[in-house]
């Protein structure tokens, strides 16, 4: 699971893909709310706001 902004969406895709070896699923944080689970705030990759979960 990668959580990052729109510059690192296709670095996060690449690398679920290495791991798993299957396509991920993409989550738009914006419109997207957990209930149980409260998502990182910033880029795993950098400062910026995280906006997709890759998973």
């Amino acid at each position: 699971m990668y959580v990052v902004c729109k510059d690192h969406v296709e670095l996060a895709i690449d690398k679920f893909v290495d791991e798993y070896e299957d396509a991920p699923d993409i989550v738009d944080l914006k419109e997207t709310e957990f209930s149980d689970w409260d998502p990182p705030v910033k880029c795993i990759e950098c400062e910026h706001a995280a906006q997709y979960l890759v998973v």
